[in-house]
């Protein structure tokens, strides 16, 4: 009979609350933690009143609140320990869907997704990713970043999102293995580069114009990233734009939506990295990265991956290698990694044909003789420092 009582009780609530609103249905509860910002509780309070006041879908849940008259359900804390406590709590309870904090220690496996508005076209573009260790391997980190990001794309509304490669070290390793897993059925729709010569490497160019609906990186650089676009109008003190760095998302999360903000997150992050947990929780994100992680995995996902944890196998010589006859080197190749570039022109003078290494406007390249472009290229598809 109590259950019965509980039931009628949340559903008049509920139709009160909807006649009240115009909003009708379950709302989606989004805990905020509100200790350990540099601009004091108040301005998280007020990332709380203004998602609420905007979007009628969320309710905020208040942790580390000690003010019953904030108009928002409280749950105290002493320190930002505690709030975590009390978050992992309410997780346990299935009391809340999602939760925004800062300084939360995610496990090794989980990186966190974030999300920012690009100053030239106003486009919103996910930075995958911003904090957290997807794996140890660089490589290995950037291919599962991408289907992570994929994954939250999706979960917030793009079903077919364009996933491009910000052009940094492991970016043309990252780029073979997409393609790769691709080639073997993966369902994954590449950006071109606004830049005259395409490709899905990502200049910054491509950042500013939010060229890709997924920017694959390094969590360290997709850290900086998130830090440049949310507070280059403020002075970097104070992070005015965008929705936060994102849920964490990997191996390791227990089923527990955490979204992250930092410390000079101000309320305007803070009600848009609100919006963004609800939306990743109504688009049940943890399953859309088991599907993504399931699509991968029937496409040679693992075999991917173990490449990165192997030495690559070097060119077999019996004796040193010298440098063909010089030729003009009037055409290149990208593509290549620069950590594997000297390996590479190796390969082509064992085969008699002569290359230089060189440093273009969108990475490294490999120089040769415009009559050697595809026996180079063949060579290098071979010797796999080409996909």
């Amino acid at each position: 009979m109590a259950n019965i009582n509980q039931q009628l009780s949340d559903t008049f609530s509920a139709m009160a609350d909807g006649l009240l609103s115009g909003q009708f249905g379950k709302k989606t509860r989004i805990a905020l933690t509100l200790i350990g910002s540099e601009h004091g509780p108040q301005e998280l309070l007020r990332g709380a009143q203004l998602v609420a006041r905007q979007h009628s879908d969320i309710e905020p849940v208040l942790i580390g609140c000690n003010d019953p008259e904030c108009g928002f359900e409280c749950h105290p804390a002493e320190d930002l320990n505690q709030c975590h406590q009390v978050m992992e709590s309410l997780f346990e309870q299935k009391q809340i869907d999602g939760c925004v904090t800062l300084h939360y220690a995610f496990p090794l496996g989980v990186s966190t997704m974030g999300k920012v508005v690009t100053p030239s076209t106003g486009r919103e573009m996910i930075i995958a990713s911003t904090t957290g260790t997807t794996d140890t391997n660089r490589q290995a980190a950037m291919l599962k970043n991408t289907l992570y990001g994929i994954a939250l794309a999706k979960a917030t509304g793009i079903e077919q999102p364009t996933v491009g490669v910000l052009n940094i070290d492991g970016a043309a390793l990252c780029e073979r293995g997409l393609r790769e897993l691709q080639q073997a059925g993966y369902d994954i729709h590449f950006a071109e580069s606004g830049r005259a010569d395409g490709g899905i490497a990502m200049r910054g160019n491509d950042l500013l114009q939010g060229t890709p609906d997924v920017m694959v990186t390094d969590s360290l650089t997709g850290n900086l990233l998130m830090k440049m676009f949310s507070s280059f109008t403020t002075g970097g003190s104070y992070e005015a734009s965008g929705f936060g760095y994102g849920p964490g998302l990997g191996e390791g999360t227990a089923g527990k939506l955490v979204n992250i903000i930092s410390r000079a997150s101000g309320a305007p992050v803070v009600a848009g990295a609100m919006r963004l947990c609800a939306d990743a929780a109504k688009g049940e994100v943890m399953k859309r990265v088991d599907e993504e992680w399931e699509a991968a995995t029937l496409s040679g996902l693992n075999s991917t991956l173990a490449k990165y944890c192997q030495p690559k196998t070097q060119v077999e010589t019996t004796e040193a290698v010298i440098a063909p006859p010089e030729k003009v080197t009037d055409t290149d190749i990208g593509g290549i990694d620069i950590l594997e570039i000297e390996d590479a022109c190796q390969a082509l003078w064992q085969v008699k044909i002569f290359a230089r290494t060189g440093m273009g406007c969108t990475g490294p390249i490999i120089l040769v003789a415009k009559e050697d472009l595809d026996a180079a290229k063949a060579r290098l598809v071979e010797t796999e420092f080409l996909s």
